[in-house]
């Protein structure tokens, strides 16, 4: 656990009790932390068992930073080795300003401050690895890595954000820069805050940016496999190190590449499920059998479903509807058992090479608009509308004509029925019902116009499947279960050279990770190359049905969550009948999202 955690201005109590309080809070120990370091000024430090965030701290300036951080300069990269990487982060600031953030690379969280003139540095690195969080409240300014310990400042009042709760229960998490708690704010991927003065500014330093370079898709598949050993070379320290392994492209990737670098077996980890349409370890198996790694294998059952939700629920400091949370916790844990201290994770790989089935929906929409429009308007929607049979090609038109991105989220389940229906009027009175939708095109949007439809859905991708979920879902889950996690395919150098490759490339046609599949034919293991995409899913709402005590919790969890009149109680009665009539998955979802948000709100005493 690597964390930072600080404030500037006054406080209302002495600096080491209120030290120790946010100390308390970051890591879980009521006493005082395994190592901990701060300065006068209130920015601090902790590590418990791994790499120590050492402050550094002079007259003028100290600084902090966590992560895996790699320098551009050489002069800092050398002063890092030889003294420690926030050191670095001082000097890098008296010679460059705010431009230190351009030399800097891996993932990290930094703060930089200068006490007398009243100024912060807070920034995160480009992929969103590592959180930081904050607060400006009675002329104090209040940051951490986790918002439990921003919580604990005196200045800072924890009050649930309504339109907190409805971001949740629509991405089934809350991504940045909003939270759950009102006027507490996360950084973004690639993104720095200057707390200059009692004035607050946010910019993004860096920004992926996408071309289309012409190269033969010999040479760029050449440059892959260089790219991905060069990936995973950077990921490795000397740790005792494990791989999570699917069977997938990724996973496969990674495990195939470690191997290479290892005079032994690797040793690789997977869970399964006894439940048909979910079990991976088949997949993982072949995988490992064509690499010569060593499987480590694990069931989750419904019992250990039960037994991790108050876990997952403590553990994350905001609300989180990821149900694959339990099989990422379950298979770190199983790593951490054997001896294992980190673990490398094949996230990033669909978001870079254009794998998930959404990219090819969406193009397929985005077809229609290049039927001329005076063809569209006399003959194709006249038609379509005035003939029942020719019904799925109106449904198609329809979503054909809604922009993007507001076009993805047609699926989504808050769009199945009308707000008015699903909701409470009083709750939906306290909410921006499109701010979801806001977010998700300020992104967008942060793209220029000429950049194709594919690439554009990455680039948005980056930001809320990745950050805001993915990464924070295996992010937190390794740290529960004490194993440090890395990410070669979202190394900085992997994803520009993903960039560059043309999206006709990436996706041919509607292929998906076209370029990909055939540039690791050879490598991965046919039955690799040929396995659709599955991941880490959770069999819940089939569980919810077979086995009661999962099931009895989650009537009582539901029966609580009643109690707070946010969702109307009928539209609950619904689901859970829809659940059990032929559709458990797919109610599933949303049934665990609820679940979990009570549970949460329990474990917090909210």
């Amino acid at each position: 656990m690597r964390i930072i955690c600080g404030w500037l201005g006054k406080n209302s109590e002495s600096q080491a009790a209120l030290i120790k309080k946010m100390l308390a809070a970051a890591t879980g120990y009521a006493d005082a932390p395994p190592i901990g370091y701060y300065s006068e000024h209130g920015v601090i430090g902790i590590c418990n068992g791994q790499p120590s965030p050492e402050l550094y701290s002079s007259e003028e300036i100290c600084a902090v930073i966590e992560g895996h951080p790699r320098w551009e300069d050489p002069f800092l990269a050398q002063l890092a080795k030889e003294e420690n990487s926030s050191h670095a982060v001082a000097e890098g600031f008296r010679r460059y300003g705010l431009k230190v953030l351009d030399k800097l690379h891996g993932d990290f969280a930094l703060c930089i401050m200068k006490p007398a003139e009243g100024y912060v540095l807070l920034a995160i690195d480009r992929v969103g690895i590592h959180p930081l969080a904050y607060t400006l409240t009675n002329g104090v300014l209040v940051f951490g890595s986790q918002i439990s310990s921003i919580l604990l400042h005196p200045s800072v009042t924890a009050a649930i954000d309504p339109q907190g709760v409805f971001n949740y229960l629509y991405f089934h998490m809350i991504p940045s820069p909003g939270t759950i708690f009102q006027d507490i704010h996360k950084l973004q991927p690639g993104e720095f805050l200057e707390y200059d003065k009692g004035k607050i500014k946010r910019k993004f330093y860096w920004q992926l940016e996408f071309s289309e370079e012409r190269e033969s898709e010999k040479k760029l598949a050449s440059q892959l496999r260089s790219e991905l050993e060069q990936s995973v070379g950077n990921c490795l320290s000397g740790q005792e190190t494990g791989t999570f392994l699917s069977g997938g492209l990724d996973s496969s990737t990674i495990t195939g590449i470690y191997q290479g670098f290892s005079e032994k077996p690797v040793d690789a980890y997977v869970i399964g499920f006894d439940a048909e349409g979910f079990d991976e370890i088949p997949f993982a198996r072949s995988s490992a059998r064509h690499f010569g790694a060593t499987l480590h294998e694990y069931y989750v059952t419904p019992q250990d479903v039960l037994d991790a939700i108050p876990l997952i629920s403590s553990a994350y400091d905001e609300p989180f509807g990821n149900a694959s949370a339990i099989p990422a916790y379950y298979c770190a844990r199983l790593a951490r058992q054997q001896g294992k201290t980190m673990l490398l994770a094949g996230d990033g790989g669909d978001e870079i090479f254009a794998g998930n089935a959404r990219y090819a929906k969406q193009k397929v929409f985005d077809l229609y608009k290049h039927i001329p429009s005076i063809l569209k308007s006399t003959l194709v929607e006249p038609v379509a509308a005035s003939l029942s049979p020719l019904k799925k090609l109106k449904s198609y038109i329809d979503q054909a004509n809604v922009p993007m991105p507001e076009r993805m989220e047609t699926y989504n389940f808050l769009h199945r029925s009308t707000l008015s229906e699903i909701f409470n009027k009083e709750f939906l009175d306290q909410i921006d019902p499109e701010s979801p939708l806001t977010l998700l095109k300020l992104q967008y949007e942060r793209t220029d116009a000429s950049t194709p439809l594919v690439k554009k859905m990455l680039f948005l991708d980056h930001k809320f499947t990745l950050a805001d979920n993915d990464l924070r879902k295996v992010n937190r889950m390794c740290e529960l279960a004490g194993i440090d996690v890395r990410y070669p395919l979202l190394q900085d150098s992997m994803m520009s050279f993903a960039s560059r490759i043309p999206a006709d490339m990436l996706m041919h046609r509607f292929e998906l990770r076209s370029f990909y599949r055939h540039a690791m034919k050879g490598f991965l293991a046919d039955d690799t190359l040929s396995k659709s995409k599955h991941g880490f899913g959770l069999p819940f709402g089939v569980w919810m049905n077979e086995y009661k005590p999962l099931k009895d919790f989650v009537h009582d969890n539901l029966q609580k969550f009643r109690q707070r009149e946010i969702l109307n109680t009928q539209y609950i009665d619904k689901i859970l009948e829809a659940q059990l009539t032929g559709h458990a998955t797919y109610y599933g979802v949303f049934i665990w999202v609820l679940v979990m948000f009570e549970e949460w709100l329990q474990t917090h005493n909210q």
